[in-house]
């Protein structure tokens, strides 16, 4: 398995300190993310030309594509008037301007862990503040994907529902040729994950460039078709809206249609740096402003007095989007739309890998099998998360069938991010010892405005958000399953000092008379302390069947807050015979333990503070390097426990997900070549109350 850059035959027995953690900087291999430890990478926050573009392709595609149905969700079922549209307009300008300029990219962004952003990345920064703070990174995380199997759908479906302007085409509201369009484009673009996007990941941003920009034209040019929109401008009519138009705070939901993508800013800080986030935002929220601007200015001078039922919708082609384009530019714009529809889903596909990645290191979820289709940084496929998302994104299709029935199945989910996030952030200001009386402000205005939209939003609950709340549940069971059983076996595991068997691992060790079961045997403990050992690895080396090595190897993985920390720290525990490696690997690193390990004992070997070379005479004598053979500890829920209800159901469902889930060596990147795995039984609550009678037979 390991070929040392050099061996020894010299058995140095002096102990070698070893307080600091020396950081991995190379590994045997092709440098790329497949050995991610060969690159600690802090994203710079230099604005370039290039970090603008970037951040227009990776970062805005959700919230760029809202013009598509926001308006169009405002205007439904309603007639069309200056009150509705001067204060539905006003909404959106100071919704975008609370939820996404000042929140987001003034605030939040502050919050960045070594250049990393995110939920698990703000909850990697005050996890160690409160215990209960995973529950809101949880929550905030299953909502996130839930809200990225209804993107897609929504997206695309709006995009290519402008063949309707076309009425040589004669497509109509859910007809069968839209959905088998937009499930074709689906099918195609999950297909298409497992390649990843490196090839054409450079026209990403100059897509979105074109597509800013021609909302800003399309907008430009129909603002003057009534100027009075203007007037929108001024938070009065918002204000003025909300509290005097009929149902005008149910529209809330409508209206916060428009920051659904919000998050994203956040959630790709790493990939583009704060300060090109910020100065890209000034040109992307100047085009939304303008774009919703003109679409405001069209339906006051062409659709005033209009009721918008679905027959009228269909029977005159009313969409507030497509209807600011002339009739030769609509195939053009379908095609622009779709394509910056499909870089928004991308986006989000994207970010669902990213953050089922941080999960697993934060041990919040079941480890999957991850997969690096090219060289860039960043580019990882989760095939089991790909297949869950394709179906969830068919299945909305099939169900709502068209865009103005999943409107009400959006946005749920992505309110729910957006308050865990201001409790995590709050958090975060706490530690960072902000003055109490503005971390109350941003609480209580945060709290007041997003319950607000929360409230508004939950009246689209039996018209279909039940869908995103489900999915959204469904994902925060797995988190919290995975979690909570972590915690249940925590309790019972077993930890002895090592100093108390050191000498029998060595009397072992020494033992000829006992078969050698290697030359080197490596063990992942889950011990914290150094100077402790799970019991279970002492009896496996001198109980269940003694394993006698040479050496004793003891590794033990740690995921620190920091995403691109990889160290590592070795402990002579008596040299040349018993021997801990500690790593400390950030929360987006893979751990490649395989890797990671041989690089390790290739410093030692340079160090020469080990010997590797076969103890056998007839091998040592050509300095052939010794065996290792790593062993992987399985648990099986054993049928001798006692444990209440609730915990029983919990424990059963984690081994359930385990046994659905990537194994213990494949998660942790070992050559399964050199693994064995060893099952024991996982006894959490041992049974006390066994009666049992012995019966007495008389001769």
């Amino acid at each position: 398995m390991l070929i040392p850059l050099q061996a020894t035959k010299s058995r140095n027995k002096q102990s070698v300190p070893a307080s600091v953690y020396i950081k991995i900087k190379t590994l045997a291999g092709k440098p790329g993310p497949k050995h991610q430890a060969n690159k600690v990478r802090i994203p710079t926050n230099r604005v370039t030309a290039a970090g603008l573009l970037i951040a227009l392709g990776i970062i805005y595609g959700d919230i760029g594509t809202s013009p598509l149905y926001v308006f169009n969700a405002i205007i439904g079922g309603r007639t069309i008037s200056e009150d509705l549209i001067l204060g539905s307009l006003s909404c959106i300008i100071w919704t975008l301007t609370l939820q996404t300029t000042i929140k987001y990219v003034i605030l939040v962004l502050r919050a960045d862990n070594k250049g990393e952003g995110g939920t698990f990345a703000l909850f990697a920064l005050v996890r160690r503040r409160r215990k209960w703070l995973v529950i809101p990174a949880m929550i905030g995380g299953a909502s996130l994907l839930a809200d990225g199997i209804i993107t897609p759908p929504i997206s695309i479906t709006s995009a290519i529902e402008g063949l309707k302007e076309l009425p040589s085409l004669g497509i109509e509201d859910g007809s069968n040729t839209v959905v088998i369009i937009v499930l074709s484009i689906l099918a195609l673009f999950f297909f298409m994950q497992q390649f990843g996007t490196a090839s054409i990941g450079s026209l990403f941003g100059p897509i979105m460039f074109l597509w800013f920009t021609m909302l800003l034209v399309l907008g430009l040019i129909h603002v003057f078709d009534d100027l009075a929109i203007f007037k929108a401008l001024n938070p009065y009519y918002a204000v003025n809206f909300l509290k005097n138009y009929p149902g005008g705070f149910w529209l809330l939901g409508a209206v916060f249609l428009c920051t659904t993508g919000a998050e994203a800013l956040y959630s790709d800080l790493g990939h583009c740096g704060r300060d090109n986030i910020r100065n890209s935002w000034i040109y992307v929220k100047t085009c939304l402003v303008i774009h919703y601007f003109g679409q405001g200015a069209f339906l006051l001078a062409h659709r005033n007095g209009l009721r918008i039922t679905d027959e009228v919708k269909s029977s005159l082609s009313i969409n507030a989007f497509y209807d600011l384009m002339p009739q030769w530019f609509i195939i053009p714009g379908v095609i622009i739309a779709t394509t910056a529809a499909i870089i928004a889903s991308q986006a989000m596909v994207s970010g669902a890998f990213t953050l089922i990645s941080e999960a697993m290191r934060l041990n919040l979820w079941p480890k999957l099998k991850i997969r690096y289709p090219s060289e860039a940084k960043g580019q990882l496929f989760i095939p089991a998360i790909s297949l869950i998302m394709f179906l969830g994104c068919a299945g909305v299709i099939l169900y709502f069938r068209k865009s103005s029935n999943m409107e009400a199945a959006y946005g749920l989910a992505i309110i729910v991010t957006m308050l865990m996030t201001t409790i995590l952030f709050s958090n975060y200001l706490v530690l960072n010892r902000v003055k109490s009386i503005w971390i109350y402000i941003f609480l209580g205005l945060y709290l007041v405005v997003e319950t607000g939209f929360l409230i508004a939003l939950m009246v689209k609950f039996v018209h279909g958000g039940y869908i995103t709340l489900i999915i959204g549940m469904l994902m925060f069971l797995i988190m919290y399953i995975w979690y909570r059983a972590r915690k249940i076996k925590n309790r019972y595991v077993e930890f002895v000092r090592m100093e108390h068997y050191v000498p029998k691992i060595q009397e072992l060790s020494n033992d000829k008379s006992v078969p050698k079961y290697a030359t080197h045997l490596v063990y992942l403990t889950s011990a914290n302390n150094p100077k402790e050992i799970e019991h279970k690895i002492i009896y496996s080396i001198l109980n269940k069947k003694p394993k006698r090595a040479d050496i004793y190897w003891f590794v033990h993985v740690d995921t620190v807050d920091d995403p691109y920390t990889c160290e590592y720290k070795v402990e002579h525990i008596i040299p040349n015979d018993i021997i801990r490696v500690d790593f400390r690997l950030g929360f987006r690193m893979e751990p490649r333990i395989n890797l990671m390990f041989r690089k390790v004992v290739e410093d030692l070997v340079a160090n020469k503070e080990v010997n590797i070379i076969s103890r056998y005479e007839s091998l040592a004598s050509s300095n052939t390097v010794g065996d290792f053979q790593f062993m992987v500890m399985e648990k099986y829920l054993s049928q001798d426990n006692e444990l209440p209800f609730m915990e029983r159901v919990i424990m059963k469902l984690h081994f359930w997900l385990k046994d659905h889930s990537l194994s213990e060596e494949k998660g942790f990147g070992l050559d399964l070549a050199n693994v064995t795995v060893e099952k024991f039984p996982l006894i959490v609550a041992p049974v006390t109350n066994l009666k049992l009678k012995r019966i007495i037979t008389e001769e």
